[in-house]
């Protein structure tokens, strides 16, 4: 982190945070806070799993952080 307040210090967390704003919440008209649990959970779900954004070259936070893992553990 280069210091408080700085946007570079969580980049990632905002881009994640404005996805879900913009691709889920403001889509939707929820009736209950269960339901916006539940399609909160479903969303990320989709977003950690199935979903492959160009800027990780086509593939899931998932496979790139698990890749990642694997190879700082083999190291």
């Amino acid at each position: 982190m280069d210091g408080k307040g700085c946007w570079r210090g969580n980049v990632v967390i905002e881009r994640f945070w404005r996805a879900i704003k913009y691709k889920e919440v403001y889509l939707r008209a929820y009736e209950t806070t269960s339901e916006v649990k539940k399609l909160l959970h479903e969303y990320v779900e989709l977003y950690n799993v199935a979903r492959g954004p160009q800027a990780l070259d086509c593939k899931t936070p998932d496979e790139v952080y698990f890749v990642n893992q694997v190879a700082a553990l083999a190291a």
